[in-house]
């Protein structure tokens, strides 16, 4: 009972060591050094974001001249102005120079370096334990999003600025309050210890929940986005969460969409519509 949730015994019938092995003794044999340093999470995490936001950014400021990336757009009339990127870009610095750059550096003084297992996590394991952690994460984050929603306290005082932009661009996605910021930041952290993952699962899921969390806010309706991939309807997506800038009421959860379901919350919002141009072009 010393344990929670152990999933290190977890047993399905995929490839045990052969897949994920071989990289771990890569990575412990020539980065052994960086992997264990506390900074190292914080870093992956910052610089997955960071590159993010590059790409969707550069996105951003080609669409409105190149059409082929243009009609992916969600609003495909409005575009993202440098203004908009300006003031986004600016409480993001100053989010992680206040809040993310301190808390890294008390890691690095007071927390002792990380020791590596020998043995990587198994595929089944692995996968399990990113599933798991993403499941957890996505009820928590419906909780406090739907209470910051219903009680006009929390929202005035935390999640408001989050809502200043009805379109979603991907600089949004962390354009937070301080409170908001460490409450994701604290489940992020938490949940893997909760599920006893392996660090190589524990960094998947960081690496997954930053991508995730930028691409429901980049505005785009890519082919290979998750709500795309993912059958029946189970993954919200960057459809839903930007029908919740519009109708704040509704799609609470980050990822998946059955807590919206159950809790009469969910919204599908109608396909974006192409311009004539485009569908002339279609035709011919």
């Amino acid at each position: 009972m010393h344990r929670l949730f152990d999933l290190t015994n977890v047993s399905l019938r995929l490839p045990e060591d052969s897949l994920l092995q071989p990289s771990w003794d890569f990575l412990q044999q020539h980065y052994q050094s960086s992997l264990r340093s506390p900074l190292f999470p914080v870093l992956l995490s910052v610089s997955t974001y960071l590159l993010l936001i590059a790409l969707y950014t550069t996105l951003d400021l080609l669409a409105p001249s190149w059409p082929k990336i243009n009609r992916y757009r969600i609003h495909q009339e409005r575009h993202v102005v440098w203004p908009n990127i300006w003031r986004t870009l600016c409480l993001t610095t100053y989010n992680h120079l206040v809040f993310i750059f301190p808390a890294a550096v008390a890691q690095w003084l007071w927390r002792p370096p990380i020791p590596l297992p020998l043995k990587a996590p198994s595929l089944a394991a692995f996968l399990m334990g990113v599933l798991g952690c993403t499941v957890i994460f996505d009820f928590q984050y419906y909780l406090w999003h739907m209470l910051h929603h219903r009680i006009g306290w929390l929202y005035r005082t935390f999640h408001a600025v989050h809502h200043q932009y009805n379109d979603t661009f991907s600089l949004v996605t962390q354009y937070l309050s301080g409170w908001e910021l460490f409450s994701v930041g604290l489940w992020t952290t938490v949940n893997p210890l909760l599920l006893q993952c392996h660090c190589l699962t524990t960094w998947a899921f960081m690496v997954f929940n930053v991508w995730v969390s930028t691409e429901d806010h980049c505005g785009y309706d890519f082919p290979w986005a998750m709500h795309n991939l993912v059958p029946f309807g189970l993954w919200g997506g960057v459809l839903k969460h930007d029908a919740h800038h519009q109708k704040p009421g509704t799609n609470f959860a980050p990822f998946f969409s059955h807590w919206d379901w159950l809790g009469g919350t969910a919204y599908s919002p109608p396909s974006p519509i192409v311009p004539i141009k485009d569908k002339k072009n279609k035709g011919t």
